[in-house]
């Protein structure tokens, strides 16, 4: 008999989601069951923006906020790279650790890229490569390079709290568990917002190393509501089960180590493009429409950011529960965009959110229009890295990145070539056009492995 599943699996049973082998289980999925695991992930991805913008508004305020914010700018570029395999570690223990033999081996995979990491950020920070890197990669002048290493100095230990709270996000996630994302991600925000208004009104300095430590408080309070809740699921979970292929670190390596250069593939997209938009018709119009135009975008979609994960907890207990699902939630981001750019709410959400007005608000417009495709596709692309992850392959996603990355150079090229004077709208074109890319290059080698799949199993043993 079939039963239904309402997003209520205890923290101690074991999942048929990730990792589980064998068949499809006879598990039915509701609608309200996966809303319930999906929209406290969402507003904890939403609420992400939040944290920028305490540190931004407490900086704001600095003696000298340009060079304030330029400083720590440019240590948090360097940080984001950094933390990205960090971040990884949320998916590879959502998806391997369905035990506490799985969750430990990817525990020791996070000491090794916690050991690189600080490693590299010691380097930058205390040996003369760093104001090497600051001058050369990001011109840092010397009035703003003391600034930029304190800066950096603290942030790169944050990603000591982040690769925690990501490592038992995985098992909260796993669990069904998802309101600890969202209740964690309000507790840093107080505890942010509380550390803001003591710089404000103690009178304490406000510099580039304020917006680090604010930044660093918040990722620690994240990280011991993740670790608290997260070590209780633990202790109820198993030791091992027969299932699970994962026995040791090296057993987490091949699924994790793709994800991580996938991730440094990507990081090549934004200064390709910043590149290329230098040469159209008014430079500064087209950096600035498009950056605005793309952070309107990134917080629509900013709560569609784990659709993976429905695929990861859901799919192998109900495969068409999930598509449904996909079907109607994967087009809510497009639509929002339509209704910020083809509506006079457009024009009040960009004067709310990022204060653009005049030339730059129309010019932002068209370029939002055009990232419509990117809204259509982008949750597509997230459905079938879910489905990479589900099945363990993850090198199907380097693939996709990549033929993101060399279309999307390719229509640059031929943009700004042609029609430079469309400005911000080339890199939104050219970004759009390559996430198509990788969403067909993923759905192409998705199903052929599929299809070989479905050969094998029609051969007779």
């Amino acid at each position: 008999m079939s039963r239904t599943v309402d997003g209520g699996r205890s923290a101690g049973s074991a999942p048929a989601g990730p990792g589980a082998s064998g068949s499809v289980s006879a598990e039915k999925v509701s609608v309200r069951g996966i809303l319930r695991f999906f929209v406290p992930l969402g507003l904890a991805a939403s609420l992400v923006s939040l944290s920028h913008v305490i540190i931004n508004s407490t900086l704001a305020r600095a003696p000298d906020p340009e060079s304030t914010i330029a400083a720590y700018t440019i240590a948090m570029s360097i940080f984001t790279i950094t933390e990205r395999p960090a971040v990884f570690l949320r998916q590879t223990c959502s998806a391997l650790a369905a035990d506490r033999t799985g969750f430990r081996s990817v525990a020791v995979v996070m000491v090794y890229v916690l050991l690189f990491t600080l490693g590299f950020g010691t380097l930058l920070s205390y040996t003369p490569l760093g104001p090497w890197v600051f001058r050369t990669l990001f011109n840092a002048g010397e009035s703003l390079l003391g600034s930029t290493l304190g800066s950096y100095r603290i942030l790169f230990l944050v990603t000591v709290f982040s690769a925690i709270r990501c490592l038992f996000h995985g098992i909260i996630i796993r669990n069904m568990q998802t309101k600890w994302l969202t209740i964690g991600m309000i507790v840093r925000l107080l505890a942010m917002y509380g550390l803001s208004l003591a710089y404000l009104h103690s009178g304490w300095t406000i510099d580039g190393r304020a917006g680090a430590l604010i930044f660093l408080t918040g990722m620690f309070v994240e990280a011991a509501v993740s670790a608290w809740e997260g070590r209780r699921i633990y202790r109820q979970m198993p030791e091992r089960l027969a299932h699970s292929s994962i026995r040791r670190a090296r057993d987490v390596f091949p699924f994790y180590r793709p994800l991580v250069i996938t991730s440094f593939i990507s990081v090549m997209l934004a200064p390709a493009i910043n590149v290329m938009l230098g040469k159209t018709v008014d430079i500064e119009l087209a950096i600035a429409s498009y950056s605005v135009a793309l952070s309107v975008l990134n917080l629509v979609n900013s709560f569609f950011t784990y659709v993976h994960q429905i695929v990861l907890n859901f799919y192998r207990l109900d495969a068409a529960a999930v598509r449904r699902f996909a079907l109607g939630a994967n087009l809510l981001p497009a639509a929002v965009v339509a209704l910020l750019a083809w509506t006079p709410l457009g024009k009040a959400a960009f004067g709310a959110i990022v204060g653009a007005e005049g030339q730059l608000l129309d010019a932002s417009i068209e370029a939002l229009r055009v990232f419509l495709l990117f809204a259509l596709v982008f949750p597509w692309v997230d459905y079938f890295n879910g489905l990479a992850m589900l099945n363990k392959k993850t090198r199907f996603m380097m693939g996709s990145q990549t033929g993101n990355l060399a279309v999307t150079i390719a229509a640059l090229i031929v943009l700004t070539a042609a029609v430079p004077g469309w400005n911000g709208m080339v890199g939104a074109l050219a970004q759009s056009c390559g996430v198509a890319a990788e969403l067909a290059v993923l759905a192409m080698l998705m199903r052929r492995w599929q299809r070989r799949q479905s050969i094998r199993a029609d051969v007779p043993a």
